[in-house]
């Protein structure tokens, strides 16, 4: 009988459970952080990912070994059409959990009748523990072929509840810029549903390690599903199944860039592989997101601070995408 490792830790994180497709492309937002200061914000941007590039950027952070020296940056390139606020929501806090006790949009109710549901919850805000918008961004608008709307809720956060609700209802009906919400240097967090892989076996679904190759019926499967008792199989074992196409959230992503494709064209020769050319305004974030090109992306404001410095614009030396013609 051959030698056995003592150290054999478990194969797969049980953080994600479990390992089912997401319902919507659109990923569900679970937090809105508390953002400081007097003025209220919106607390997140939807977005569409084109492409991968690299960006060489000078190296800002003080006190570090490359400080002032060309770092280079594996980045990716987002679509970001602007967005319109067509709806207000209200949250109040009861019995515990918190529910929505108000909602009004902008195209279902003429300006008198918006004039008077404003000033009637205007006089009730002592219930409100929560102000949120309803923003709406066209895919066609971002170089995609989809024409309905995608219509997801959006936070706003800063100041107390009176100077939220105000600043909501101001942007009722308007439009809203990228440029308006983040600025290059800032930290974001992404949100987006993964590149779905399909069905799976453990090997490649969990990393389990491959049975020897004189194992009985099967190398590829794991050897056992759990003991005797409790008589049923666990929830941790690792199992084959879905793998990919389910909703991740990275944190401390930092904007290197912000732009317009007609001030500062990116589109590579040939468009971006699986996605074509980037016609209006972008972003460019350091490092990779979550899902394919196409895919929408929600940035939001971090919820776990990053750096306490003072927010400064990356120098952004040079940019090479890479496209469809190579």
């Amino acid at each position: 009988m051959g030698h056995r490792k003592h150290s054999a830790p478990r194969r797969g994180s049980l953080a994600y459970r479990p390992r089912g497709r997401a319902k919507r492309f659109v990923p569900r937002v679970r937090t809105w952080p508390r953002v400081g200061g007097s003025a209220p914000v919106l607390l997140g941007f939807p977005s569409f990912k084109a492409g991968t590039i690299h960006a060489i950027t000078t190296d800002d952070r003080e006190k570090t070994p490359n400080f002032g020296k060309p770092l280079f940056n594996p980045a990716t390139v987002l679509a970001v059409p602007e967005a319109e606020v067509v709806g207000v929501r209200l949250y109040a806090r009861e019995n515990g959990g918190e529910r929505a006790i108000a909602e009004w949009h902008s195209n279902r109710a003429k300006q008198s009748e918006q004039e008077k549901i404003i000033g009637g919850w205007r006089e009730r805000l002592a219930r409100v523990s929560r102000v949120a918008g309803i923003d709406s961004v066209v895919p066609r608008e971002a170089g995609l072929t989809q024409k309905e709307p995608i219509a997801l809720e959006m936070g706003v956060g800063g100041g107390e509840i009176g100077s939220q609700f105000e600043f909501a209802t101001k942007l009722l009906g308007k439009k809203v810029k990228f440029s308006e919400v983040f600025k290059p240097g800032m930290y974001v967090d992404a949100l987006s549903i993964t590149k779905g892989k399909g069905f799976e076996g453990p090997v490649t679904r969990f990393g389990v390690k491959r049975k020897q190759h004189k194992s009985r019926k099967s190398v590829r499967a794991i050897g056992v599903l759990g003991p005797w008792h409790p008589a049923a199989v666990m929830y941790t074992a690792p199992r084959a199944g879905q793998k990919g196409f389910q909703q991740r959230t990275e944190t401390g992503k930092r904007i290197l860039l912000i732009g317009n494709a007609k001030e500062r064209p990116i589109t590579p020769p040939g468009g971006f592989l699986h996605f074509g050319n980037v016609e209006g305004d972008y972003a460019v974030v350091k490092g990779s997101l979550p899902g394919s090109p196409k895919r929408f992306v929600l940035l939001r404001h971090p919820a776990r601070t990053k750096v306490k410095r003072k927010i400064a614009q990356p120098q952004v030396t040079e940019l090479s995408p890479v496209g469809a013609q190579r």
